[in-house]
């Protein structure tokens, strides 16, 4: 029995347990003709939805750390607040920096009267001794380049409108170069991750229209959401592929990242389904799945004949008629698996008085 049939069997077991029961109390004592109950197949859902689990991501997050070395002196950035694009986050002592750029300076001006005073002397100054005065000239102005960059380093600013996620280090800290000290989340945006069986990422794809919906914990509001990327190499587990999805920052929740999430996908059909419950569905010794057509022959009176289908799951426990029958037709519609193909049978009109 392939993968298929077989899921499809699990689905279909805990139904037909139930129904089994149903429909021998369908049948009063003493009569011939097994009243069964119909139902006309017609016109169903257009979609398909499935229901994923997904977690809030940042739009992006990331680690800030200084570039230099120095002991932390302005550390107020909160846990939890949220700070603007350009404000300070941390900053280090700034007087080592200071005198460094003092100090480069003045090397600097002394390596430029240097050398201004040997091009004076132009007669009685080698070429080399010029050439080393212009090269001092340089280190110099790299090191009052170096000692400016320390200094503009020294200060941490918010590279975006941001989420202070968590403090790594506590205030007075000497750290490293390259330390991170704090984690900012880009909120800008909300972020869902979902992982998306490989059978449903390529319908997905192919399919035009689809709609994706997420619906928080806290709210039984659904809101919209939209696919902004998706990792193209499926997981070694499972075989999923993961999807990002986006959406603005709802007014009326507070959303932060790690937490859950529901996300709704409701896939477009070509064509409109046939919908039948599980009960109607009959499972052959050969794995095959059928239903029941039912053919009156008078009033009350019918014969019912086994007729192969092709069906797929719904959300809802029903299943969806791919291909078999045609809307309009009648059908058994519980205890399919307790009449016999060919069998005569008589529609259930209820219970005598």
């Amino acid at each position: 029995m392939s993968l298929r049939r077989r899921s499809l069997f699990m689905c279909l077991i805990s139904a037909l347990a139930i129904s089994g029961p149903a429909a021998a109390q369908d049948d009063a004592p003493g009569d011939t003709i097994r009243p069964v109950r119909l139902m006309t197949v017609g016109d169903g859902a257009d979609g398909i939805t499935r229901q994923f689990f997904g977690q809030v991501v940042a739009r992006q997050t990331v680690d800030l750390a200084f570039q230099v070395a120095g002991q932390i002196e302005i550390f107020d950035a909160e846990e939890g607040a949220e700070i603007a694009e350009g404000a300070m986050i941390a900053q280090l002592d700034l007087e080592p920096f200071e005198l460094a750029l003092e100090q480069a300076q003045l090397n600097y001006d002394q390596a430029q009267r240097e050398l201004a005073r040997l091009e004076q002397l132009t007669s009685s100054v080698s070429q080399v001794a010029r050439e080393d005065a212009e090269t001092a000239l340089g280190l110099a102005r790299v090191a009052l380049r170096n000692a400016e960059y320390s200094l503009e380093n020294a200060t941490l600013h918010a590279p975006f409108d941001a989420l202070v996620a968590s403090r790594n280090v506590a205030n007075f800290t000497t750290v490293s170069a390259g330390t991170p000290v704090v984690r900012l989340h880009d909120m800008s945006e909300i972020r869902v991750e979902i992982d998306v069986p490989e059978v449903l990422f390529q319908r997905a794809g192919q399919a035009e229209n689809v709609m994706l919906m997420a619906r928080f914990p806290a709210s039984d509001r659904t809101y919209p959401l939209g696919l902004r990327e998706f990792n193209a190499e499926a997981s070694a587990v499972g075989q999923t592929y993961r999807l990002t999805l986006g959406m603005p920052r709802p007014d009326d929740l507070v959303v932060l990242p790690g937490g859950s999430v529901t996300v709704l996908a409701r896939l477009p059909l070509a064509e409109r389904q046939l919908i039948v419950p599980a009960a109607a569905i009959r499972i052959g010794n050969d794995g095959r799945t059928y239903v029941m057509q039912f053919t009156p022959t008078g009033a009350d009176l019918g014969t019912v004949r086994q007729v192969e289908v092709e069906i797929a799951p719904m959300r809802d426990g029903a299943f969806a008629i791919l291909s078999g029958i045609e809307a309009g037709s009648e059908i058994v519609s519980t205890g399919a698996h307790a009449v016999r193909d060919g069998e005569t049978v008589r529609r259930f009109a209820g219970f005598a008085n």
